[in-house]
């Protein structure tokens, strides 16, 4: 599934998210006092009445408001226009609301794998983006790491999947959290995957993380912000210290919500790496743009490199707003991984398959060195491969895995 190059305008629900400020943010009085307060509000669900966090998906899509408790934020059904003008009073300087905003439809990020040539290229034990990453060659595990991918779920009968701790939720009504669709087993493949297969080469990179699927995107790959929201808060309540998410909308704005939260999760231990978007069409002199969330400053935007180590003509451009710049790039070209069985494996493309490539190297600079948040950023970025490619294509370089 790829996004058209161009498209600027993302779907809505008719739904709002609203930011509260860090001075409410854990304060549930002052929160659903707020939230009563406006229009044709009169109960609130809340994440933190749920173990572990889970929010259950079928309460919530009947809920008037949701109020996500450790990211301080919430989702509200009335029009975002219509809910602006209740809330002045409450986005005054000393007011507990930052920002309201229209709930935006999400969607997985991918396209058909085309032919490659080959620098690098699979082999009988590796893929070619292990071998051009160095997890080929490097000891690491990510063992104790816990790494959540929020996507379409996984195919939790997948045998290479078979005795790893997997924490699975879905956060999408009358859905459980098993995949059907692909996408997600094919990310969380790559990102934590086995390193020793029951058939074929390795294709997973943090093979002893500990893994949390969440399900925020339906089988067709699309999810609402209230789902994906959820499923980061989620991670966070569980400990994760990377959120793996392969999805956006091609809006070039930057969403207060989206910055609001990367920033309180890295505050809480969370690194977030986002596929940076399939709006371009580089062949025909389009260029894209980093698209939400990952034009979010406090969430690692990833691009998409193939095998010769070129950017990919779907990944998007740096996008000029603040944050809105590439961070790292990742291989995302005729990636092999996982696929719900009885298929098993496929071999696809997108920024969505470079961005499980940086989560799970993330895992691995967790484990051997212990930095989480921005130390963890900051030592993806010092370690990359330096490619022949402008920042505004590849950002510091190609990701690279510990010795």
């Amino acid at each position: 599934m790829s996004t058209g190059p161009g498209e600027q305008e993302p779907q809505t629900t008719g739904r709002s998210v609203v930011v509260f400020g860090d001075d409410v943010r854990g304060d549930r009085d002052a929160i659903s006092a707020t939230l009563r307060s406006l229009p044709g509000v009169t109960t609130v669900i809340r994440t933190g009445d749920y173990r572990a966090g889970a929010l259950d998906p079928d309460q919530a899509a009947a809920a008037e408001a949701i109020a996500y408790d450790a990211l301080g934020v919430a989702v509200v059904a009335v029009e975002p226009g219509a809910l602006r003008t209740s809330v002045a009073s409450a986005q005054a300087p000393d007011g507990p609301i930052v920002a309201v905003e229209p709930e935006r439809v999400m969607r997985a990020i991918y396209d058909e794998a085309p032919a490659t040539t080959a620098r690098f290229a699979d082999d009988e034990a590796f893929t070619w983006g292990l071998r051009a990453t160095g997890v080929d060659a490097s000891g690491a595990t990510a063992s104790g790491i816990r790494v959540a991918v929020l996507d379409t779920g996984l195919d939790l009968e997948h045998p290479d999947f078979a005795e790893r701790s997997i924490s699975s939720q879905s956060f999408v009504t009358g859905s459980s959290a098993q995949d059907v669709q692909g996408h997600g087993t094919h990310c969380m493949g790559t990102a934590c995957g086995s390193a020793a297969p029951a058939q074929g080469r390795r294709y997973g990179i943090a093979s002893q993380a500990e893994i949390f699927a969440g399900k925020v995107l339906d089988d067709s790959g699309a999810g609402t912000d209230a789902s994906i929201l959820a499923g980061i808060e989620w991670a966070i309540t569980n400990d994760c210290r990377v959120i793996s998410m392969s999805l956006g909308a091609d809006s070039p704005v930057v969403s207060t919500a989206y910055e609001t939260v990367g920033r309180r999760a890295l505050a809480a231990g969370a690194l977030i790496v986002a596929a940076a978007g399939n709006n371009a069409s580089r062949s025909n002199g389009f260029l894209g743009f980093v698209g939400v969330p990952a034009n979010s400053p406090s969430i690692m935007a990833v691009a998409a490199v193939d095998a010769d180590l070129l950017v990919a003509d779907f990944s998007a451009a740096a996008n000029p707003v603040e944050g809105g710049q590439i961070d790292i790039a990742g291989p995302g070209v005729a990636v092999y991984s996982s696929w719900p069985m009885p298929r098993r494996n496929n071999t696809i493309s997108g920024t969505s398959m470079a961005t499980p490539h940086v989560a799970g190297i993330a895992a691995l600079w967790s484990q051997t060195t212990g930095a989480t948040a921005q130390a963890l950023w900051d030592a993806l970025v010092e370690a990359v491969q330096r490619l022949d490619l402008p920042a505004s294509d590849a950002g510091a370089g190609l990701v690279q895995a510990p010795d």
